[in-house]
């Protein structure tokens, strides 16, 4: 880092000079650990950021010869300099790594044909809240996301993205998904958990009213920029 460089700076300012992009930068976390310089360690804390390079084109700089792309679950900690850094390959397996995005686009396709999921969009969705997906025989079947929000009033949570597949319905998948996630709010602190859901899904406005939801008469806007 540069004087008076924040760590988001530094690193956009590290991946226009190495690789020629200015792509999107998601925070992830800081990562503390230790490092040495002349045979003197040193305390050192590393900031994470993932960064959606997308289909832009990488241009190396003259200090690097080339660069590989490899699966979130190939990475290995081993192979990287420094603790602080291997603890942010072992974060990112572990938070990131047990979600197929081609399998769970196809999951949400249940919920809305339209609807597409991108690698930052989920990514970014895991950091900011709790994401619950259950498996059977290793194939994703359900998943709900909640994230929580302080509005001037109170503390609340909101659920999106409640689906289970048309296959395995009528099996209890969906109310061990939604009770994980008021259990998950409960110990955030939460006092009101929010969620929409359109009238034709009759199994699933039962689901929510048998587990304590009550119907809230309101006006439901959407604005698209």
């Amino acid at each position: 880092m540069e004087s008076l460089e924040k760590p988001e700076e530094a690193m956009r300012r590290e991946l226009k000079e190495e690789l020629g992009v200015r792509p999107r930068l998601l925070f992830v976390n800081t990562f503390p650990g230790e490092a040495s310089w002349q045979k003197r360690k040193f305390a050192v804390l590393s900031h994470a950021f993932l960064a959606d390079i997308g289909k832009k084109d990488i241009k190396l700089n003259n200090e690097n010869g080339s660069y590989k792309f490899t699966t979130i679950s190939r990475l290995d900690p081993r192979l990287v300099a420094f603790d602080s850094n291997r603890n942010i390959v072992r974060f990112i397996k572990a938070q990131f790594g047990k979600f197929d995005i081609e399998e769970l686009r196809g999951l949400v396709r249940q919920l809305d044909p339209s609807a597409y999921v991108g690698e930052y969009a989920l990514y970014h969705a895991i950091l900011n809240g709790h994401i619950v997906s259950i498996r059977r025989r290793k194939k994703l079947v359900g998943m709900g996301w909640i994230f929580v929000r302080q509005t001037l009033l109170r503390k609340q949570a909101v659920i999106e993205d409640m689906v289970v597949d048309t296959k395995h319905r009528g099996r209890g998948i969906g109310r061990a998904i939604l009770n994980e996630l008021i259990h998950w709010a409960k110990k955030q602190g939460v006092e009101v958990i929010e969620l929409t859901s359109g009238q034709h899904r009759e199994v699933a406005n039962h689901l929510y009213r048998s587990a304590g939801f009550v119907y809230h008469p309101t006006n439901h806007y959407l604005l698209k920029l």
